[in-house]
């Protein structure tokens, strides 16, 4: 059952950026009623079930919660946009750096990330170098989709840092509800603010929607969240990283998209490097949690022992 549900969620989040590509919609319009639809379809029973918890949260909960919303909103705007202007295999393999941003972010906030994560960090740079220098070659429109789909993968390492910190203080129903609630107002905005139409597309353009809705959001995600209750994290980060190829294969068969091979060797090196980071990672985070108990159940000084 594991395995059928792991590749039920690979084939969800991997037909993501096709069926995306293929809608023939305004970019923020699609963000918008995949948020809206996800909010009303996840979330909102937490509404009413969920009432006395949603009472009880404080400033810093909104926060974080509007931290999260804007991000994951922009990090939207950015992929969509990507993937109408670079292919859909090289777009998926830049934004699913959010891995290394995560690393590259605790770096900078002063965690020292171990070797494992520095020698990944660079075979997935080195994948990145390769897919914009063949992408330069085609046109400055593909680069600028890469450039695009890395800035979503950044958003969406924000989005993920600033949502593990709300959900110590709130449930996932609860912060699904309320981040993708928040997120749809967010988008809306933008469209109002672009002249963006969230209505009067063609049936095709709502039928896209609405693929993207069920299989990403209800397939996908939802299938890796209750995965994440019978499997290691560190499990489901590497099922995870099989969207790269499960896209990029996606995309050859219904969308004919083919790229030099040069490109493809480019997709192998981020998939590998993330690998690497996503194993590091996971070891610096069980070294945490080994010291965080050692000092838990270690007597402070002059108490016992003596």
């Amino acid at each position: 059952m594991i395995i059928f549900l792991s590749v039920l969620g690979v084939i969800g989040v991997s037909a993501s950026g096709p069926i995306m590509a293929a809608t023939v919609a305004p970019v923020l319009a699609i963000a918008f009623w995949r948020n809206l639809l996800g909010a009303a379809l996840m979330g909102g029973p937490a509404l009413i079930s969920k009432r006395a918890e949603i009472v009880a949260l404080r400033w810093p909960d909104y926060r974080r919660l509007v931290v999260a919303a804007v991000a994951l909103a922009l990090h939207f705007a950015c992929f969509i946009t990507a993937l109408k202007l670079t292919s859909v295999a090289g777009a998926t393999a830049l934004v699913c750096l959010q891995v290394a941003w995560i690393a590259l972010f605790d770096a900078l906030l002063g965690s020292r990330p171990q070797r494992a994560v520095v020698v990944g960090l660079g075979v997935a740079l080195a994948g990145v170098v390769i897919i914009t220098g063949f992408d330069l070659s085609l046109s400055r429109e593909a680069l600028l989709g890469d450039v695009l789909a890395l800035a979503g993968g950044a958003l969406a390492a924000i989005y993920q840092m600033a949502g593990a910190s709300a959900r110590k203080t709130m449930s996932t129903s609860t912060y699904t509800s309320l981040c993708y609630g928040a997120c749809a107002l967010i988008l809306l905005v933008l469209c109002a603010a672009t002249g963006q139409p969230i209505v009067g597309f063609s049936p095709t353009a709502w039928a896209g929607i609405l693929a993207v809705t069920l299989m990403a959001q209800i397939m996908g995600h939802s299938v890796f969240n209750h995965l994440l209750a019978v499997m290691s994290p560190l499990v489901v980060s590497m099922i995870l990283l099989l969207e790269i190829p499960g896209a990029a294969i996606l995309a050859a068969i219904f969308l004919g998209e083919l790229l030099p091979a040069g490109t493809y060797g480019g997709i192998a090196l981020i998939l590998a490097g993330l690998a690497v980071v996503v194993r590091g990672q996971q070891r610096l985070r069980g070294r945490r949690r080994t010291l965080a108990e050692e000092a838990a159940t270690t007597p402070p000084p002059g108490l016992g022992g003596e």
